[in-house]
């Protein structure tokens, strides 16, 4: 099974763009077999001479099995002015292919499935494969991510993203590092540089318990564009209540 799921992920990467919205978070590899989870996840960017945009998504999801989460959110968004919009329906799968700390480089897959309001967009596919790094108290991850729409009125061209993050745990309470995201366009024929998407920025982790297997986790960054095409500031959290 995990062979097979290695297979797809690598198919992905050579035929899929994770367009990175204000709500957008870092993926990670690992699994919590049992855990159920009520996700809250919030952004909004601001960019000189155009319109911001915020969004806002929940969610409820579940470590299945000791390899394999899966998640229901839906998502709201919304332009300067105007009301929260319902956006889109996602479904996201996480399976954990290595055992954490056993191997140089824990691995896993993405598997994300979206249906948009706007039915005329088709479906959304996400697949990424996601790793991670342990260097004594620095946590390092990096995933590439393969986007594609099918069935949708206009033609869909299969692209690229990535996302990255180091953190320093420095107790489980209060965490700190950097993270970055970002689109280079088509896999095959990248955009020109001033055209691809990238922000990178501060950010700060923490899981806070709450007595029994109840806990608390926060994700917040403050990102900066790096490219002309990029939100000149995105600011993103993400809240998770463990049970």
């Amino acid at each position: 099974m995990k062979k097979q799921l290695i297979a797809l992920a690598v198919a992905a990467l050579g035929t899929g763009f994770a367009h990175a919205g204000p709500a957008a978070y870092i993926f990670t590899p690992t699994v919590e077999y049992g855990e159920h989870e009520i996700e809250f996840k919030a952004g909004t960017t601001r960019d000189h001479g155009k319109e911001d945009e915020s969004a806002l998504m929940i969610g409820y999801g579940q470590g299945v099995t000791p390899w394999w989460f899966t998640e229901l959110s839906v998502e709201w968004e919304r332009e300067r002015g105007e009301r929260f919009k319902y956006e889109a329906f996602e479904w996201e799968n996480k399976f954990q292919l290595t055992e954490p700390g056993k191997y140089p480089i824990d691995l896993g897959i993405l598997a994300e499935i979206e249906r948009p309001r706007n039915h005329a967009e088709g479906w959304e596919l996400k697949l990424g494969l996601l790793t991670q790094k342990d260097f004594g108290k620095v946590q390092a991850n990096f995933n590439l991510l393969a986007e594609r729409h099918f069935d949708a009125e206009e033609k869909s061209e299969t692209e690229l993203g990535y996302q990255w993050q180091v953190k320093y745990r420095l107790m489980p309470t209060f965490e700190y590092g950097l993270q970055g995201m970002g689109e280079v366009g088509k896999w095959d024929n990248w955009a020109a540089s001033d055209e691809q998407e990238h922000k990178a920025g501060p950010a700060i982790f923490g899981k806070l318990p709450l007595g029994g297997h109840q806990a608390l986790k926060y994700d917040v960054g403050f990102l900066f564009g790096m490219t002309k095409a990029t939100p000149d500031h995105t600011l993103r959290m993400k809240l998770e209540y463990e049970f």
